[in-house]
């Protein structure tokens, strides 16, 4: 029997929730190389060539060659840009939680098993290991209701709750889309109108701010949002 939400179910312009978690349970981001690896990773595909080739062109820390060879390596990639829209996202010890849209009927596989397969093998060279790294392949939900939309960026963004420190705030956390969001952070590759505009144009909810909803909202507790990841991951 396929595990839960192995099958997908692909549509044009279609919202998903996207996720996956290490084999055996075991951590995928050992250290901050790790995380910032794989958010280099989708910074590489949903920004343009063009722009990517610019920006390595600018990096004074880089000589030519280097720069040229990383140019030659971005041109052999594979590009989601305006195919693929990432709403937020989390990376967590163990595993990790996209939002996105998709443009055309199969761009979230092609992109998820780009991304999945980029990372595993430098995680794989890294320490030296063989094998998956993921627990099969990843799940995607097809998200069809507005207000979940909103919802579900909420459940991904109090991900960290349980293990950042009691004095840090959930802004803190280095590895999620959260900080753009309530810093009022520009990330290129991340758009973040669809969640923005929930509270510009006044949808109903009693806050007037994403960070007043997202850590204000009280209709779902703290172990029943918990109850949620069990629902995703298990």
């Amino acid at each position: 029997m396929p595990s839960k939400n192995a099958l997908k179910t692909y549509i044009e312009n279609g919202f998903y929730h996207v996720y996956n978690r290490g084999v055996e349970k075991r951590n995928i981001f050992l250290d901050e190389q790790d995380y910032k690896v794989f958010l280099s990773y989708l910074k590489i595909y949903l920004t343009s060539k063009d722009d990517s080739v610019i920006g390595i062109k600018k990096r004074t820390d880089l000589s030519d060659d280097q720069k040229n060879e990383k140019i030659s390596k971005l041109m052999g990639l594979k590009n989601y840009f305006k195919r693929i829209e990432l709403l937020c996202y989390v990376l967590m010890p163990n595993h990790f939680h996209l939002e996105i849209r998709q443009k055309n009927k199969n761009d979230m596989e092609d992109f998820m098993r780009s991304l999945i397969t980029k990372y595993s093998k430098y995680f794989n060279k890294r320490y030296d290991r063989v094998g998956p790294l993921f627990q099969g392949r990843y799940k995607a939900v097809l998200i069809t209701n507005e207000k979940y939309l909103l919802h579900l960026g909420r459940y991904i963004h109090l991900n960290p709750q349980e293990i950042i420190a009691n004095n840090q705030s959930l802004s803190s956390y280095p590895w999620s889309s959260y900080p753009a969001y309530v810093n009022n952070m520009y990330v290129s590759w991340l758009n973040k109108n669809y969640f923005l505009s929930d509270f510009e144009k006044n949808n109903g909810f009693s806050f007037n701010s994403y960070k007043g909803f997202v850590e204000g909202y009280r209709e779902e507790t703290f172990e029943e949002i918990k109850a949620y990841k069990k629902l995703f991951l298990d």
